[in-house]
């Protein structure tokens, strides 16, 4: 809103003309700026107003590409920043493919959009690329989603200013809320790395470790069966940088909902970085066996888990941050390793989970859970460096499920929460005392401390106090130099989430790229 003011002195007479806004009184022709016809003398000149955005204009048509049978031009769509050529995806790319950021235009993902067909298990190399450029758009509805299939890249990289994002039709028309969520799939990758649960159910374990040489999963949820996993633990899915992944989760099938970004088998030659989810409907991110190394992941508003790690996936996550919507979500953490809880997998099949957390914090909102971390199942869990946020101080920060959870812990250290009156949990054959033992073996924790965290997420003097552990030790993903302080963020929330996440009533991040409930213009 302008404020104009002009003085006019005649005689004795003073005239204030003040506070009168663009969605006041506009003049035809003028764009805003008001024009008052004065006596002399020549009053002060009108401020030049502040220019706002233009609205999109569609883009004239859709570019070729290699895939046969191409896009398809649908024709517009339009909301409130405008109007949009709309770009299909075919049904499978085919052929290496580039989708380009032009101005005005949107793709759109119907149904099921593979890139590649499976190339299978012992395959090699990967025969078809997707690329996309930064500032790309993709929309989707209902049941469609995005499956990278193993054998097959994807090359999906944003800029810390100008991210790729993946969203609904809901989102591009205006009427999605802070609060929507369900509204599409979500995006899939899958790999050639180790997983844990063999679809045909004959397990490897370490009384016999090659009793399956072909273990292979299948991807929970599709009526096309869409194997992933391999032997190649260094496996590459491609690059999956500066991505937001929003209002994803549609139930393709009873009780079976995507994830915003589902990985199956990836292997560690994969870069996934830079990636945020918002409102999805089932976990934020799930990823099934494979290796997974990941830095700067935000996840906003989950519904079900925030992350979700099973079927032996090896993981090393660097710099997190969740935070909960108040009305959903389960827990922050969901750790699993295949165990005998009814799906026909023993307890010691191969390879185990395993996950390391560096330099987190996590702020649990939702009244539907007890706690911000659950480890079940036998998977081993390192945590360091992090801040918890419980809801209550009934909440606790972390429970662990069963002996065979408790033995394979890796650490916990430098962690602080605001537990109160269980700030541990056991359950399942474990007592809390057993994991309070646990927490008090590692270093500088502190699980009833103060916090003192500003903006949700920024450290306070408490965060900053704590003594910092040095996670190299843990893993050499971790490497050096480390931040220097525990938490995912020190003093400026832009430095390691800026410009590629979007704001919402849940976590504003003072992000330049706008509201989750709008589109971003360039």
């Amino acid at each position: 809103m302008k404020n104009i003011q002009r003085t006019l002195v005649l005689g004795a007479s003073i005239i204030a003309l003040a506070g009168c806004g663009a969605d006041e009184i506009v003049s035809p022709g003028t764009s805003g700026d008001i024009i008052i016809n004065n006596p002399a003398p020549t009053p002060t000149p009108t401020p030049t107003p502040t220019p706002t955005q233009a609205l999109v204009t569609p883009a004239a048509g859709c570019p070729t590409i290699a895939s046969s049978p191409g896009l398809t031009d649908v024709g517009t769509i339009t909301g409130p920043t405008g109007e949009y050529r709309v770009c299909q995806l075919p049904t499978t790319f085919n052929a290496d493919d580039n989708l380009p950021f032009i101005n005005g235009l949107l793709y759109q993902i119907s149904g099921r959009v593979n890139v590649g067909t499976d190339q299978g298990f012992n395959s090699t190399g990967s025969d078809v690329n997707l690329s996309i450029e930064p500032g790309v758009i993709l929309f989707a509805s209902a049941e469609s989603f995005l499956v990278v299939n193993r054998g097959n890249t994807i090359s999906a990289n944003g800029t810390a200013d100008r991210p790729i994002v993946w969203t609904s039709r809901d989102n591009v028309l205006g009427i999605a809320t802070d609060n929507s969520q369900a509204q599409w799939g979500g995006v899939v990758l899958l790999g050639r790395a180790p997983v844990s649960d063999c679809s045909d159910q004959v397990f490897n374990t370490a009384a016999t470790p090659n009793a399956n040489p072909q273990c292979e999963q299948q991807l929970e949820g599709t009526t096309v069966a869409t194997p992933f996993g391999g032997t190649n633990s260094a496996d590459s899915s491609g690059s999956f940088t500066f991505n937001q992944i929003r209002y994803s989760g549609f139930e393709l099938q009873q009780s079976n909902e995507l994830q915003s970004l589902t990985t199956g088998g990836t292997g560690s030659g994969t870069t996934i970085n830079n990636l945020m989810s918002f409102n999805s409907s089932d976990d934020g991110v799930e990823f099934f066996g494979g290796s997974v190394n990941m830095r700067n992941l935000a996840v906003i508003g989950a519904s079900d888990d925030s992350i979700d790690v099973d079927s032996g996936a090896q993981a090393n996550l660097q710099t997190v941050v969740v935070v909960q919507r108040s009305n959903t979500g389960d827990s922050i953490i969901e750790f699993d390793s295949p165990d005998d809880l009814g799906d026909g997998t023993p307890g010691n099949a191969l390879p185990q989970s395993r996950m390391n957390v560096n330099n987190f914090t996590f702020v649990q909102r939702s009244s539907a859970s007890s706690q911000a971390i659950r480890a079940r199942g036998g998977p081993a869990l390192g945590l360091t460096n992090g801040v918890i946020d419980v809801d209550s101080a009934d909440d606790s920060c972390i429970r662990i499920d069963e002996q065979i959870t408790l033995a394979a812990i890796i650490g916990i250290d430098s962690v602080i929460c605001d537990g109160a009156n269980r700030p541990v949990r056991g359950s399942s054959g474990v007592s809390d005392a057993e994991v309070q033992a646990v927490v008090d073996a590692g270093t500088n924790n502190n699980l009833l401390a103060t916090l003192s965290l500003t903006n949700t997420l920024v450290n306070g003097a408490n965060e900053n106090g704590v003594t910092v552990f040095d996670a190299t030790a843990r893993s050499s993903f971790f490497t050096d130099p480390q931040p220097g302080f525990i938490g995912a963020v020190q003093s400026d929330l832009t430095q390691a989430f800026g410009n590629w996440t979007c704001n919402s009533a849940t976590m504003n991040f003072g992000s330049a790229t706008g509201a989750c409930t709008s589109l971003p213009v360039y």
